[in-house]
């Protein structure tokens, strides 16, 4: 379910204040959150933030398309193995 639109857009104040005191900074590093509901703002174009995916952190590099989103649509939290072959399902019945 989304978020009210009278509430407006959400974003962790710790990650707000990272990505704040990254702006002034040549050196890019990645920043870490396990917020996933965090609305992309366009501060955040041009950094890369590593998206806890329930296993690892996954690193997402920001643009312009991604504004309004919000991280968790970027690193998804399962692995899809795929599909046995014909040959193995066949051997087993």
């Amino acid at each position: 379910m989304s978020r009210s639109t009278k509430k407006g857009f959400y974003v962790q104040p710790a990650l707000m204040k990272k990505v704040e005191a990254m702006k002034d900074v040549k050196d890019k590093k990645i920043i870490q959150t396990w917020s996933r509901a965090s609305t992309i703002f366009p501060e955040f174009v041009g950094n890369t933030i590593g998206v806890y995916d329930g296993h690892k952190f996954v690193p997402v590099y920001v643009t312009e398309d991604m504004v309004g989103h919000k991280l968790g649509e970027f690193a998804p939290t399962r692995k899809f193995g795929g599909h046995t072959s014909n040959e193995k399902s066949a051997s087993n019945g």
